[in-house]
């Protein structure tokens, strides 16, 4: 009984170790949205205090904050479905037809920095008069989200059976038909999951919006900079706007967590 018992208490310890590491900064994030700006910076009763909601009332009465989450969603939303349209078919043409060379030139560009795309990008969209536009965030954003979906997804089509496909060719379905009505709808988990850290990406990102946006399509990222001025921080009203920052990319990460799960761990296993 003790063999059984003590690794799994082990296993509990460090499970609860690792969970309080990890969370302690959203936690302390939650309960700071709490406070004043005195309780914030006080060391004194970090954890029992008396609530107060007066940081988000300031979020939303001092800030055009639901235009903010709008600008950040539309964003988000349009550069992964857009992400989505070319690269699930890309990468399935690259792990159909075995280019992996080109595979490879995906995965360089994944993991190029971001900034070295914005000099050339402000003079090009400047010229074209898109600064300040949705279709230049989305156009920026679809940079990390498209070589991401498409490296995941390239593992999810090679490991796909391809008995099953000309099969379907051979009961007189197209390649685009068998792509759309067989493999897409077997590759669920991986598009679930590829999606929504693509949404997650562009939801949090900011070096793109702090030079392409302006004051009509400023997103929340950029927004929270509104609490931070030369000779002071409200650290209340800035810790309110992080947890509406966080929470809508929190809620559906729990809600597909088991599409997340089981996405990347069959992407990761071929054949």
């Amino acid at each position: 009984m003790k063999t059984k018992y003590w690794p799994t208490a082990y296993q509990l310890v460090l499970t609860f170790i690792v969970f309080i590491v990890f969370t302690f900064p959203f936690i302390w994030m939650l309960m700071a949205s709490f406070k004043t700006q005195v309780q914030v910076l006080s060391t004194d009763h970090i954890f029992i205090f008396k609530p107060t909601f007066k940081n988000y009332i300031d979020v939303f009465r001092e800030n055009d904050y639901l235009r903010y989450l709008f600008n950040s969603f539309l964003v988000a939303v349009g550069s992964t479905i857009f992400s989505l349209i070319l690269g699930l078919p890309a990468a399935y043409s690259i792990a159909k037809y075995r280019m992996h060379k080109l595979g490879t030139v995906i995965l360089i560009a994944k993991m190029i920095p971001g900034i070295t795309y914005l000099v050339p990008w402000y003079i090009l969209f400047t010229k074209l008069h898109l600064i300040d536009t949705y279709t230049v965030l989305i156009l920026s954003h679809m940079v990390i989200g498209l070589p991401f979906i498409m490296w995941v997804m390239i593992p999810f089509f090679e490991a796909f059976p391809v008995e099953v496909e000309e099969s379907s060719w051979i009961d007189g379905s197209s390649k685009i038909r068998a792509f759309l009505s067989i493999v897409l709808p077997v590759s669920v988990p991986g598009i679930v999951t590829s999606a929504l850290l693509s949404f997650i990406f562009s939801w949090n990102n900011f070096m793109f919006s702090l030079i392409l946006a302006g004051e009509k399509t400023k997103t929340l990222p950029i927004a929270v900079f509104n609490f931070i001025s030369a000779s002071n921080i409200n650290w209340g009203a800035l810790m309110a706007a992080a947890c509406i920052i966080t929470l809508p990319v929190t809620i559906m990460a729990l809600f597909s967590q088991k599409y997340i799960v089981s996405g990347l761990s069959a992407g990761a296993v071929k054949g």
